[in-house]
């Protein structure tokens, strides 16, 4: 069965929550998150494992999808899909080492690298940052609706999730300008206790 985008695609960030990615993934799912983006940008390749190895268990037990940001070690160790950048593993040599059913995304910041990553054996790509984002240290330009838009219209129906800045209160503009899917960070995790709470939210925008 084909991977469908979710609508809203969560993502977590212990610098940013203040909580571990298990309590993050509990409280997303909580709000109905059926899959999830472990993201780590500071803890060890070990201590990494270790969180997302406690999240997968308990994402096998609820039939929720887990997807690993970045490393592709990790996702082949635990047998789970992954969401590469521009400087990790290139998707070619991830498929070679995670086979042919697991889910691979691919970040892209512009129309040149989106309509290059189609071509590339990965299941969807990510463009953005759409709007100005805290959450990463050093961020790519941001691309705006009107990129989104011209990502849309140069890779057809490609699954196409926009990614950076995005609210409940800009959401909706997003989809419209092509999105399939919304990635969310900061406006999730900004406020831990309000994690479920804002994404049942999410769900009935």
């Amino acid at each position: 069965m084909p991977f469908v985008l979710p609508k809203i695609y969560p993502i977590t960030d212990v610098s940013i929550s203040k909580l571990s990615h298990l309590e993050q993934f509990k409280r997303l799912i909580e709000g109905g998150a059926t899959v999830i983006q472990l993201r780590e940008k500071t803890a060890s390749p070990r201590e990494f494992y270790e969180s997302a190895r406690e999240v997968l268990a308990l994402a096998e037990e609820r039939n929720v999808k887990i997807i690993i940001n970045d490393r592709a070690d990790v996702a082949f160790v635990l047998k789970t899909d992954v969401h590469l950048g521009q400087d990790d593993l290139p998707p070619r040599a991830a498929r070679q080492l995670l086979g042919n059913n697991a889910i691979i995304g691919f970040s892209t910041h512009s129309v040149r690298q989106a309509v290059e990553a189609v071509k590339l054996p990965v299941d969807y790509i990510a463009v953005g940052p759409v709007f100005a984002t805290k959450t990463k240290q050093n961020p790519e330009k941001t691309v705006e609706l009107e990129g989104v838009k011209r990502v849309r219209e140069a890779i057809g129906d490609f699954p196409l999730v926009a990614i950076g800045g995005i609210t409940l209160e800009n959401a909706g503009d997003v989809f419209d300008a092509g999105a399939d899917s919304v990635a969310v960070i900061g406006d999730l995790l900004f406020e831990p206790d309000k994690i479920t709470e804002k994404m049942k939210r999410y769900l009935n925008l």
